[in-house]
């Protein structure tokens, strides 16, 4: 009854502020189409589960797994921004998916942006595909194939299927919008993971109550950037919500994680209509880990509600607060270049083989986890020395999102943020295909290490390949000219007397 009187009581809020959306005063601008649809990607139990470097799979189903779809149109140029629930989006995938939507509804190819939300709680999507260790021999084969985790072909064809099918639906649904853009502020649901210690080097997860930790040895981005489009009777069609987090929470079985309960805030506020394109910016070294806190961490649902709670409320005060507007232009632009990979010495190739060929193992857990890495690095060495790497800019008028395709450092987003000419950044990173984890060049430094640094068939680029894409982005921002964020009228001259009722001199008696 409280959550359904709470829901009313915004819902008026709303009504009240938006019956009437502002309109441009310009009448030559041109009007902005938006269009948002979703479908359902929720695996089946049985599916492998993402996110670690064996195997495990899914036994029941918490929430739905979605692909969300949001397409803009100024008149002239079309964007399609795409949020998929998964670990991951490789490249093979974003690039077919493109060609299948320009060929379905014209939209080019490089003003399609895919995104995953990062849900280590989500289907077969990312990892190795059938066939990419081929070329390897029997024994690398079976590390990579049955001792590592494997993307499922039919669910990752039925995955590009959705996203194509997605932003065809929200192409077709498009209609006249103002949309109002703004940034809150939530800085009690993620924290960096990773932290200077004692003994010189920087830990990831060093664990809470170490007494060994100086200090957080990196940031974290607070931002709550929102993108809302309403229709001409003041109602929210859907909305963009940017923020900076791993999806990590695990609320328990297959699940968007705590986007979940982001989506649930804001349809509790605005209507079960409302679709929710979320955009995990720059979240390499940040989780809803605290490893100073004072009190033992919640459970995983718990955490899943804390986060997306949290975050999906200060959504919805953007939403109620910002006016709304014409946001134009609409305008894509994108760099392609190649990253080279990082090499392991011959001695560190040759001492993981004969790690992995241990029968039975002689070495802890971790120890082989990671020379199994190196094993299937040294193979994929054989195929590919370098990545291929796409940054995209998006612009919505004042906003500007600026994608990687990597688990990028907290404080590499702050750079892009710091170098961007816009009054409204967003970076959005694992956006059209994933290169693994991309650190500072600063973690590689005499102080650094830690998880992020290690070297893997995951994560293996050159240490400059972060400054790279930094560089790339604020180069791509700047070519751009931002539009004019939306404001309220001026208020009126001050023509009639105060307000009778107040203005009196105090009263004693």
């Amino acid at each position: 009854m409280k959550a359904r009187w709470l829901s009313l009581v915004f819902g008026v809020a709303c009504s009240l502020l938006f019956t009437q959306p502002a309109q441009c005063d310009d009448e030559t601008q041109p009007a902005l189409m938006a269009g948002f649809a979703e479908r359902d990607i929720t695996p089946e139990i049985g599916m492998e589960r993402p996110g670690g470097y064996g195997k495990a799979f899914h036994q029941s189903i918490h929430d739905p797994c979605k692909v969300r779809a949001a397409v803009f149109d100024d008149g002239e140029t079309r964007v399609a921004v795409v949020s998929v629930d998964a670990l991951l989006v490789q490249r093979r995938l974003v690039q077919a998916a493109r060609k299948r939507i320009h060929q379905a509804c014209g939209i080019e190819p490089s003003a399609v942006l895919i995104h995953a939300t990062h849900s280590h709680s989500s289907g077969p999507s990312d990892s190795i595909y059938p066939g990419d260790f081929d070329h390897a021999d029997e024994f690398v084969q079976r590390l990579a194939y049955e001792q590592s985790p494997n993307a499922d072909l039919d669910y990752v064809a039925h995955l590009e299927d959705q996203v194509v099918d997605a932003v065809c639906a929200a192409d077709e649904s498009k209609s006249t919008s103002v949309c109002s853009v703004g940034v809150g502020r939530e800085d009690k649901a993620a924290f960096n993971r990773r932290f200077r210690m004692r003994d010189g080097y920087t830990y990831t997860h060093p664990g809470v109550g170490n007494p060994d930790i100086i200090e957080p040895a990196g940031p974290i981005d607070p931002d709550v950037g929102v993108i809302g489009a309403w229709d001409a009777a003041g109602n929210l069609k859907g909305c963009r919500v940017n923020y900076v987090c791993h999806a990590t929470t695990n609320p328990g079985g297959a699940s968007a994680n705590y986007v979940y309960y982001l989506e649930q805030v804001i349809r509790g506020v605005f209507g079960e209509e409302v679709i929710v394109v979320f955009l995990a910016g720059a979240s390499g070294d940040v989780t809803q880990v605290n490893n100073l806190a004072q009190f033992a961490s919640p459970g995983g649902e718990q955490w899943a509600r804390l986060v997306g709670g949290r975050v999906g409320a200060e959504a919805v005060k953007v939403l109620l607060t910002e006016e709304p507007g014409v946001l134009t232009p609409v305008v894509h632009k994108s760099k392609t270049w190649m990253i080279a990979r990082r090499v392991p010495n011959p001695e560190r190739v040759a001492k993981s083989y004969e790690i992995m060929r241990q029968d039975p193992p002689q070495v802890d857990a971790v120890t082989r986890t990671f020379a199994k890495e190196i094993v299937l690095l040294d193979a994929l060495l054989e195929r590919e020395t370098e990545v291929e790497v796409e940054v995209q800019a998006i612009q919505i008028g004042p906003a500007v999102l600026l994608t990687d395709p990597a688990e990028f450092f907290c404080q590499l987003g702050l750079d892009i943020k710091a170098g961007s000419p816009f009054p409204v950044t967003f970076p959005v990173s694992l956006a059209n295909g994933c290169v693994g984890y991309v650190p500072t060049e600063e973690a590689f430094g005499p102080r650094g290490g830690g998880y992020e640094t290690r070297l893997t068939s995951y994560a293996n680029l050159e240490i400059t390949a972060g400054t790279q894409m930094v560089e790339a982005a604020v180069e791509l921002a700047n070519s751009l000219t931002p539009g004019e964020l939306p404001t309220r009228g001026p208020a009126p001259e001050f023509k009639q007397n105060p307000w009778a009722y107040g203005a009196v001199p105090p009263e004693l008696e």
